[in-house]
């Protein structure tokens, strides 16, 4: 535990660093936020904020990451380093889709960015490529838990790849949508990323304690920035690299089933959207103000500070039942 925070700390000062290199650069470079004329009206102040802040993040992981793989080979903790890797080929994998998006649709200035069925085949492939290395490289069982049941269910595994996959997508695009106001994404992917880390302390899965704390860090770093009002945000880039990591951990933990609990936020958030479309489709009407649910909370006149305030405290709690019900 005391490696994890050392790491941590690290990672924390290393991606503060990177902000204030970054942030300038992207400025000068007019990356800007492109902001939704139908969206609520309090965002268009918001237009031109720099974006794509998720490469502070990335860049803070890949640095530490690389350190610490070269202190524990080191350290002749070779087997440890080389199972951190893949973990983070992972997430830049899904950072890295993230980018190209933000990239054409900020830099090229192409509206549409990143057709949506390429970027569902990339991160297609990429899940595909770690659930196989999961079941296969690693070879773990694919024994599930179920949590307030306390045990585990073997899934066969033609049945497993699929829900795997499934989980990894259904994450990244959750956090996606959960990523709307200053700080909220950040904010609750901190708070239940810190709780995978624990989890991975309490069962000695080290390799995901150690990274689990490197993202922490740096997402904190990137969070002096982030929170309102924000001087970056995090783009695609960042959002779709942090739903890799929360879905990428929990399946190596064999827990993504706890996702339901202590990621309902961003579930709640997915769910908001098909209401309304499946809504609008059937009535002509809106079952929310607008979606993501954060934006309905927000024309509700809630503000953003009182609205990241609720959803992490809420966060925070459903962390606490998902570490007694484990």
């Amino acid at each position: 535990m005391i490696f994890e925070a050392k790491v941590l700390i690290i990672s924390f000062v290393v991606s503060i660093i990177l902000g204030f290199i970054i942030i300038p650069i992207l400025k000068k470079m007019k990356i800007g936020q492109i902001e939704r004329n139908d969206g609520p009206q309090s965002h268009l102040k918001k237009q031109g904020t720099p974006t794509m802040g998720g490469i502070i993040i990335i860049l803070t992981m890949i640095m530490v990451v690389t350190g610490t793989y070269l202190y524990l080979v080191l350290n002749n903790q070779v087997e440890l380093a080389h199972k951190i890797l893949p973990i983070l080929l992972l997430t830049i994998g899904f950072g890295l889709i993230g980018f190209i998006d933000d990239f054409k649709k900020l830099v090229l200035k192409n509206t549409k960015g990143l057709k949506p069925s390429y970027k569902m085949i990339g991160l297609l492939i990429i899940s595909v490529a770690y659930v196989i290395y999961l079941v296969y490289g690693l070879k773990l069982e694919t024994d599930t838990y179920i949590p307030i049941w306390k045990n585990y269910i073997h899934i066969p595994v033609y049945i497993y790849i699929p829900f795997a996959i499934l989980v990894i997508l259904g994450a990244t695009n959750a956090v996606n949508l959960t990523d709307g106001i200053d700080g909220l994404a950040s904010s609750i992917c901190v708070i239940i990323i810190t709780t995978l880390a624990i989890i991975g302390i309490l069962l000695k899965v080290y390799e995901v304690s150690i990274f689990a704390s490197i993202v922490i860090g740096s997402i904190l770093g990137f969070l002096m920035f982030n929170l309102h009002p924000a001087k970056v945000f995090m783009g695609d880039t960042g959002s779709l690299l942090l739903g890799g990591v929360i879905s990428g951990l929990a399946l190596y933990l064999k827990m993504p089933l706890l996702l339901l609990v202590i990621a309902l936020v961003p579930v709640l958030e997915t769910i908001s959207v098909i209401i309304q479309v499946v809504y609008f489709k059937k009535t002509g009407d809106r079952f929310f103000k607008m979606t993501p649910l954060h934006h309905h909370f927000e024309l509700s006149g809630w503000k953003e500070n009182k609205i990241v305030t609720v959803f992490s405290i809420f966060t925070l709690l459903l962390c606490i039942i998902g570490l007694k019900i484990i």
